[in-house]
């Protein structure tokens, strides 16, 4: 069994899939997939995508918000609330995104302290974002002591350099479809050297859908894809990298596992 440790559930467009929530995570079940962690990019939204998973035990849920998504000033004092519903297993997602325009830069890097903080506070780990980011994502982590709660790189395109020092503070980093994408030559040689006790895979979903579904809506099940490519470029079985990343997940999320991974 496997763990799409990463997804977007909420925001998949289920009338251009043709099917609903139910029915795309049976389809991921039937992948082999058997635990879902829906991550929280905005507070505000966090209420309505709550109501969507809560009737499905193997759904979790992060409570954050995307460096990205920034229109108001974090209320910590609301994030601290809502990330104690039992469903809440992380902080996030929060991190750096320099891609994009310089002006939000010094909001992110409040935000993203902030979430640190509580973290440490309610001793849930974190999912980081991090992009173009490398220098102020690390120095934000060590100055507010992230190691404390520890966490994840999500979606991880970083260089090897900056993984080491993440899994140095006890971090966990997960690999995307983009992994599998021609031109992904660097973060295949850094997955290569990625100990299997701090990997984790995801789907990102509705982004990023691997090889061979570019150009379709990611969903969980393709997570299962992710899975293949990663063992075969670490020259392991399929079984192994599902075992690894499986306990991973749960180890990271304080989760009782639910069944043997196969």
């Amino acid at each position: 069994m496997i763990v799409d440790s990463h997804c977007h559930l909420d925001r998949l467009d289920f009338d251009k899939i043709g099917k609903d929530l139910p029915e795309i995570l049976s389809d991921a079940r039937a992948k082999q997939v058997e635990h879902f962690l829906c991550v929280s990019v905005t507070l505000a939204q966090f209420p309505a995508m709550l109501e969507k998973i809560l009737p499905f035990d193997d759904v979790s849920a992060s409570c954050g918000v995307h460096p990205l998504n920034q229109d108001d000033a974090l209320d910590p004092a609301l994030l601290r609330e809502l990330a104690q519903h039992p469903k809440v297993v992380a902080i996030g997602e929060t991190g750096l995104d320099y891609y994009y325009s310089k002006d939000t830069h010094q909001v992110q890097r409040d935000s993203f302290a902030q979430h640190i903080d509580i973290a440490n506070e309610l001793s849930k780990p974190l999912i980081i974002h991090t992009r173009d980011a490398r220098q102020d994502t690390l120095d934000i982590m060590r100055a507010h002591n992230a190691q404390q709660c520890g966490g994840v790189l999500h979606c991880f395109t970083e260089n090897w350099e900056m993984a080491k020092q993440a899994i140095d503070m006890g971090f966990y980093i997960s690999i995307s479809g983009i992994v599998t994408f021609k031109n992904a030559v660097e973060l295949q040689d850094v997955v290569k050297r990625l100990p299997l006790d701090r990997l984790l895979i995801e789907t990102d979903s509705p982004y990023l859908a691997p090889v061979p579904h570019r150009g379709k809506t990611n969903q969980p099940a393709y997570v299962q894809d992710v899975a293949y490519f990663i063992a075969d470029l670490k020259g392991i079985s399929y079984k192994e990298l599902a075992c690894a990343t499986t306990d991973n997940f749960y180890r990271l999320f304080g989760l009782a596992q639910r069944g043997n991974a196969s």
